[in-house]
């Protein structure tokens, strides 16, 4: 079963769930920054989570689909419409051949994530098919570039009855809750008021924001440590630059960094934050690792 690409910008891509264990080779994780969002698009077909998905930032996609075939759809609204129809997010839905599935301009988020039975099929590098163009890896061809006009998404597993989300599952990602932050080793080199500033003050998504991070504008944080050693980054991590104006970690971040951290994002703010257009207001809040450890397992154990 295929789709092909009728039109397409730069901002589409194939991701899944990243690759791991491969970070002392300077290689990045790649995969969906919204993974709650491509987790719950995978589930409604009955896919691994980690399933090949195509990331839709911010619409401009249209897809032909050349047979017959079922899809689903999560995360932000980007307008998507079938035959001028429109499809919600949360949902599966059947595809008939020659029908067009189109992407507008964003409504409420910024990534959606679009499903097949099976996964989208794509070279595995490194164990994994996560488009990562900094790095030429991943991808339709393996090389790292995004989907294209042209290209064809091809699929082969065994299409799935129609299902959608119910309210009590649909994740909170779009709501104006406070992103919790577990804090780091280097939280005691900061000022009290640039703490106090941090999780009290508003901050604001910049322009400057990509899938290897997202700047945020507001108060400027002072540290007493000037200069560090580089080292490992998680996802999610808050790194302070000299200019005082925190920049967060996303999937496409480089392996390794000597500035110093805040801490880090959790899984779940690392998703609502990616779905967060520029000019967004966003409010930080620090929570311990055990509460953001037990919040993880709950969150998975929704997709057993």
């Amino acid at each position: 079963m295929t789709l092909l690409i009728e039109r397409s910008g730069a901002l589409a891509s194939l991701q899944d769930g990243g690759r791991f264990s491969v970070r002392h080779l300077g290689v990045t994780q790649g995969g969906a920054a919204d993974w709650v969002s491509q987790s719950w698009a995978n589930w409604l077909l009955g896919n691994p989570l980690h399933a090949a998905t195509v990331e839709i930032t911010v619409g401009n996609l249209t897809l032909l689909a050349e047979t017959d075939g079922c899809l689903a759809l999560c995360g932000a609204d980007l307008a998507a419409t079938l035959e001028e129809q429109p499809i919600a997010p949360g949902r599966s839905f059947t595809i008939r051949k020659g029908q067009r599935l189109r992407f507008g301009t964003p409504q409420l988020g910024v990534r959606a994530y679009l499903a097949a039975p099976g996964g989208f099929a794509a070279p595995q590098l490194l164990g994994s098919c996560a488009t990562v163009r900094r790095e030429g890896l991943g991808g339709l061809h393996g090389d790292g570039e995004p989907l294209t006009e042209g290209d064809r998404l091809i699929y082969s597993g065994a299409p799935a009855s129609a299902r959608e989300l119910g309210s009590e599952q649909n994740p909170p990602l779009f709501t104006d809750t406070p992103l919790e932050v577990v804090l780091g080793a280097q939280i005691g080199n900061f000022s009290g008021q640039s703490l106090f500033d941090v999780f009290n003050r508003p901050w604001t998504v910049d322009q400057r924001a990509d899938r290897m991070g997202i700047r945020l504008l507001g108060p400027v944080l002072r540290s007493s440590r000037q200069s560090m050693i580089s080292e490992g980054v998680p996802l999610g991590a808050i790194q302070v630059p000299p200019d005082g104006q925190p920049i967060v970690l996303l999937n496409d971040r480089q392996t390794i960094g000597g500035y110093p951290r805040l801490g880090a994002l959790t899984p779940l703010a690392v998703a609502r934050l990616a779905q967060c257009l520029p000019g967004t207001e966003v409010h930080l809040k620090p929570k311990a690792l055990q509460a953001a450890q037990r919040e993880q397992r709950l969150l998975l154990a929704k997709w057993q």
